[in-house]
């Protein structure tokens, strides 16, 4: 780099911005990629071209109009959005978290969330100016009330995030705790609903109770995560004013038409969802049963899982050709811990293979 150009970035670019970790993605190029929580299936043939020859019809030479609206009136009844809401479409949910972000920046705002938790709450915040408090959870991954209602009362924040489940342990939250952080919160409270189809539960009538609740889902672990579609339900007055933040043709023409195939195409979604529930079970069965490894309880398409050395054992798991995802580093209360995704059946097979390997090595 030459110095002109390390001086323009000194005198122009943001100190703070030039001082973060960007978010990391792991080259996966030949491996079994159980590492970022994807859906590992793929269509049936049949879909596959009756996709391709649905999308060919698409009109690449104009902006997205009307099939967004279609979209969003086919996501609502999808999520059985409750009356008197609104949903708002995000190029995934990351753009809807940095909008919120965008939202609530006034000044003195805080942004709040449990911790260990999904790491583009505090990124979006700090990149918008905002101050994050992580409030840590207990040493097995539930919400600590006391911690969380005395950070709500002396942060006072603008908004609070509440994975349900959560990333990356997996685990839903107490109800009755949930309850009362929305009570007790001044601003508002978003439920991040992004493993909600292999969960037990959901916060749909939360919205119904409480107006300054949103409801935060995305489609890429239905299934869809190279369309980066993200949507977020609330108030319909909130939602509208949310939405003048919304870039202009935000949702691309073809990633809407691919998500409107998926939702005519629903019971094949379910049908893989189902699959990788049963397979989270088998999964924590053998973890369970394997000297050294703790597993935690997962609700989602991924185990948390604590390790004798989760540098060796992430290292020998790579060497075997299986890449699941180091989080031992993210967060102190996640010392000794790799995630791992659920895989197809033979993939999984060969995680658990790759495990009993590296842990061997240890």
């Amino acid at each position: 780099m030459s110095a002109t150009l390390a001086n323009r970035m000194t005198r122009f670019l943001r100190a703070d911005v030039q001082g973060m970790h960007g978010y990391a993605v792991q080259p996966s190029a030949g491996f079994v990629k159980v590492d970022t929580m994807e859906n590992p299936f793929t269509l049936p043939p049949a879909l596959r071209r009756a996709l391709g020859e649905r999308l060919a019809e698409v009109a690449l030479n104009r902006y997205p109009a009307e099939r967004i609206d279609v979209l969003r009136e086919a996501l609502a009844r999808h999520a059985g959005m409750p009356e008197g809401c609104d949903l708002m479409l995000g190029n995934g949910s990351d753009e809807l978290i940095s909008l919120l972000a965008l939202a609530a920046d006034v000044p003195g705002s805080v942004v709040l969330a449990p911790v260990p938790g999904f790491v583009m709450y505090e990124l979006s915040a700090k990149l918008q100016g905002l101050r994050f408090v992580g409030v840590p959870t207990t040493a097995d991954f539930q919400l600590d009330r006391a911690a969380m209602l005395a950070a709500i009362a002396e942060h006072q924040p603008a908004l609070i995030y509440l994975a349900y489940p959560n990333n990356p342990t997996a685990n839903l939250w107490d109800d009755a705790t949930i309850e009362a952080i929305i009570e007790a919160a001044p601003g508002l409270v978003v439920m991040d609903e992004a493993y909600q189809p292999f969960a037990a539960r959901d916060s749909r009538a939360r919205l119904q109770r409480h107006d300054h609740v949103l409801l935060m889902r995305t489609m890429s672990k239905f299934g869809l995560a190279g369309v980066r579609i993200g949507y977020l339900i609330g108030r319909a007055p909130l939602i509208r004013e949310l939405d003048k933040l919304r870039p202009p043709f935000n949702v691309s023409v073809l990633n809407a038409e691919a998500a409107l195939f998926a939702l005519d195409h629903v019971d094949e979604y379910a049908r893989q969802a189902e699959v990788i529930r049963a397979e989270r079970e088998a999964m924590q069965a053998a973890l369970r049963g394997m000297p050294g490894v703790q597993p935690f309880p997962s609700e989602a398409n991924m185990i948390l899982a604590r390790v004798p050395d989760a540098a060796r054992v992430f290292a020998g798991m790579k060497a075997r050709g299986v890449l699941v995802k180091n989080v031992s580093g993210l967060h102190p209360l996640l010392a000794g811990c790799l995630r791992i995704t659920i895989g197809t059946p033979d993939e999984n097979l060969q995680t658990l293979a790759a495990l009993r390997g590296a842990l061997a090595d240890c």
